[in-house]
């Protein structure tokens, strides 16, 4: 992976990357979309609300796997001193909190006629509003400081110790009673899930992995561009001779 952490080499990967997966992002969604509002059936129990869970349980896979992404960022940059590992973890960061909010949101409207409160502090509940404390967390310490160095090594050890959340809110519904239904699509065996709502919800998955994948290439080939023009900025500055008053 090190001859992936040179930007040139990079921004040309990423270059042949985004046509290919803005546009798989748009047609799996849509997809997704389609099959999850006319050919999918309403559940027995929940009717017609069920649908929320083609946005909610989606975005909640997106929120963990941005956060372990960042974290895996984070580590590598900590470790062996990559000189992009930094820049994935910033560039991950918003799109993680953005995919949290989303399922909290979501989970909010599909809560309140199931359970009839738009709000219970139960262990997933509380776990992901952690993780979107972590995310809120890890983009205020990386502006937290004048040098960008240490801004990106405190977010980073913040991502680390952080992680140890990602565990909790995927075994929560086993290790504590919740209101959350147990897993039915990743467990040992078959998925418990109708086939006909599995279709949906694994291309609005697989839709909304693609639409992370673009905006995070397009977010770090952002701060590849910003960190050159700051380099070129700070040569200028440094270049500009000073005058030295002479004494009369």
């Amino acid at each position: 992976m090190h001859r992936f952490a040179n930007p040139a080499r990079f921004l040309r990967l990423a270059s042949a990357i985004l046509p290919w997966s803005s546009a798989l992002s748009a047609l799996l969604i849509a997809a997704g979309l389609y099959f999850a509002l006319f050919h999918s059936p309403a559940d027995y129990q929940q009717g017609e609300t069920v649908r929320i869970m083609y946005v909610h349980v989606p975005s909640a896979w997106l929120a963990m796997a941005c956060y372990s992404t960042m974290a895996l960022s984070s580590a590598v940059a900590l470790i062996w001193k990559h000189p992009l590992a930094d820049l994935v973890a910033k560039a991950a960061s918003p799109i993680g909190a953005a995919f949290t909010f989303l399922c909290l949101v979501s989970g909010s409207l599909w809560g309140r006629p199931m359970w009839g409160t738009w709000w219970a502090w139960d262990a997933r509940l509380t776990s992901m509003l952690i993780l979107f404390f972590l995310y809120l967390g890890h983009m205020a310490l990386i502006n937290a400081f004048d040098d960008p160095s240490r801004g990106a090594k405190a977010a980073a050890i913040l991502a680390l110790a952080g992680f140890v959340n990602i565990p909790i809110i995927k075994f929560s519904v086993d290790w504590w009673n919740t209101l959350h239904q147990p897993a039915s699509v990743s467990k040992f065996g078959m998925p418990s899930i109708d086939p006909a709502m599995l279709l949906p919800l694994l291309l609005m998955a697989l839709g909304f992995t693609c639409f992370f994948v673009t905006v995070l290439l397009i977010r770090v080939r952002t701060e590849i561009i910003a960190s050159k023009l700051r380099a070129i900025r700070m040569t200028q500055i440094h270049a500009v001779p000073v005058a030295v008053p002479v004494a009369e």
